[in-house]
C-alpha cells in the first residue's frame, strides 16, 4: 500500500520515496506518493522521478498516475526509458501548474454544487476547466446570476478543510453524498469529507478523496461556459477559470 501524502498535504510538490515494486504494465509503485492517481473526475498527477546510481544521475517524466492492486499508487513512465530498481530511492516532482489547476477546478466544483443544489450525475477536471453533469430536467434561465453567485462565494476567501469519518457514520447520513455516478471511496474504514467554509458556517461538506486548495480566494475569478443537454434529465455545466 502506498502512503497518500497527497492527502495531508496536497501542496508537497516533491518529497523522497522509495520504488517497492515495478508492475507488469512497466509501472513504478512508490513507497509515498505525492502523485494524484486518477478517480473522482481528477486526473492522475504529472511530473517526474530524479534518482543517482552507479552509473550516474537519472530523470525519468511520469506521464499519469492510476490507481493499481492493495491500494497502490502506480506511476505510468514514458515508454521506453532505463527505470530505477526495486529498492531504489528517488525523488519524486510533481508538475505542479497542472496540478493546481486541478485543485483550483475541484473546489470550483463543490461550490458549483452549491449554487445549483441538484444531485450531480457525472464530472470532469482539467487543469483550467471542468465540468458537472446534473439531475437538472431544464437548463438554467439566469446563467449569469449562477456565475456571479459563484465568484461571490470564490471572493469571501472561505477556508477548505478535511475531516475523516467513519463508514457507518456516513451511511448514517446520506445526504452528504452528492453524486449519483461517483461512490465515495471505501474500504479502509473511514471517509473523508471536504469542508468549505466554518463549523459554524458551512458552505459545502461532502466526501470526496481529491486535492484541493486551502481557500476559495485561490480559485480567482471563474466563468460559466455552455449548458449542454445530455439527456432528458441531464444537463452539462462547464466552467472555466480565468474571467
Amino acid at each position: 500500500m502506498t502512503d497518500q501524502l497527497f492527502l495531508t498535504d496536497a501542496y508537497a510538490q516533491q518529497a523522497p520515496a522509495q520504488i517497492i515494486d515495478h508492475t507488469n504494465e512497466g509501472g513504478l509503485v512508490l513507497n509515498q506518493s505525492v502523485f494524484y492517481a486518477t478517480g473522482g473526475g481528477q486526473p492522475g498527477d504529472t511530473g517526474h522521478l530524479s534518482w543517482s546510481d552507479g552509473a550516474g544521475a537519472h530523470r525519468l517524466t511520469i506521464t499519469n498516475t492510476v490507481k493499481g492492486e492493495a491500494g497502490a499508487i502506480v506511476l505510468l513512465p514514458e515508454p521506453d526509458q532505463p527505470l530505477p530498481s526495486v529498492g531504489q530511492e528517488v525523488t519524486q516532482t510533481l508538475d505542479w501548474d497542472r496540478r493546481l489547476g486541478h485543485m483550483r477546478i475541484h473546489t470550483a466544483l463543490h461550490l458549483l454544487s452549491v449554487v445549483i443544489p441538484l444531485p450531480v450525475s457525472g464530472g470532469s477536471i482539467g487543469a483550467d476547466k471542468g465540468r458537472l453533469d446534473f439531475d437538472m430536467p431544464e437548463a438554467p434561465e439566469d446563467k449569469q446570476a449562477l456565475e456571479d453567485a459563484l465568484n461571490a462565494l470564490i471572493s469571501r476567501d472561505l477556508e477548505v478543510s478535511e475531516r475523516w469519518i467513519t463508514e457507518e457514520e456516513l451511511d448514517a447520513n446520506p445526504d452528504l453524498v452528492k453524486t449519483m455516478s461517483v461512490a465515495p471511496p471505501r474500504g479502509n474504514g473511514r471517509i473523508r469529507l471536504v469542508r468549505i467554509g466554518t463549523t459554524q458556517e458551512q458552505i459545502d461538506l461532502q466526501p470526496c478523496g481529491g486535492t484541493h486548495v486551502r481557500s476559495t480566494a485561490e480559485i480567482g475569478p471563474i466563468r460559466l461556459g455552455k449548458v449542454e443537454k445530455k439527456g432528458k434529465q441531464n444537463r452539462r455545466v462547464y466552467l472555466h477559470l480565468g474571467a
